[in-house]
């Protein structure tokens, strides 16, 4: 356990972090909260693509054999779809398309983009089996006479590494994106609550921070620094 001081300095001179915090409910405090909706989406997009990667590119035998579970493979297919499109949603406006030409990528990733988004209709539909069409048939006997009824499946394709690791540089390009974003949008809800009065933060709803140990903010490496 850190020691800290009555100055509410850890025993080590850093700041204690801390337990609570005032809500603060300002157009710049609403953006954030929604930079950061969309940051974690990207980094759930980011972690179904690692593991599409591990089960569609490892060995399929050898002591570290792979199994390409269909189930699996569509699950997290689908959650990276999902993730990703939501992040452009029409109305936050978050993102758009126009921020896919900032990040540089090389390839046609406008029509990439394009395409992921009639992918998040096709898997998220309430109507058709995403995995497989059916049809009917029946079966004939020798004179020609009908003897059996048969359903037929057609499984569609599973997602290829290339899409995915593409969908992957795509969803990194834009976290940082949001990142630098976060980092501005922190600074100017910071501007607001100096432009407070103590009396006026002292009035603000009490939020209780979780023990957590990444209560306080994101984790190292996943996510902005708070300003």
């Amino acid at each position: 356990m850190t020691d800290t001081h009555e100055d509410g300095t850890a025993g080590d001179g850093a700041p204690a972090a801390p337990t609570t915090v005032r809500r603060i409910d300002v157009p710049e405090s609403g953006e954030l909260a929604q930079l950061a909706a969309v940051f974690e989406d990207l980094q759930y997009v980011l972690r179904c693509c690692e593991h599409l990667v591990t089960a569609l590119g490892g060995p399929e035998s050898g002591p570290v054999r792979v199994d390409a579970d269909p189930a699996l493979v569509e699950a997290l297919w689908t959650g990276a779809v999902i993730g990703y499109v939501r992040c452009f949603s029409g109305r936050t406006k978050t993102l758009t398309k126009a921020d896919l030409e900032k990040l540089e990528l090389e390839g046609e990733v406008g029509d990439f983009h394009e395409m992921v988004l009639k992918l998040r209709d096709h898997y998220a539909s309430r109507h058709v089996n995403p995995r497989e069409s059916y049809s009917v048939g029946v079966a004939q006997s020798n004179d020609g006479t009908p003897r059996g009824v048969a359903i037929v499946s057609t499984p569609r394709p599973l997602v290829d590494e290339t899409t995915v690791r593409l969908l992957g540089r795509v969803a990194y390009g834009l976290s940082g994106l949001v990142d630098a974003r976060m980092k501005k949008s922190q600074n100017d809800v910071l501007g607001v609550a100096h432009d407070m009065t103590p009396a006026q933060l002292s009035a603000l709803p009490i939020v209780h921070l979780a023990d957590e140990p990444d209560a306080a903010g994101p984790a190292d490496g996943q996510g902005p620094t708070t300003g």
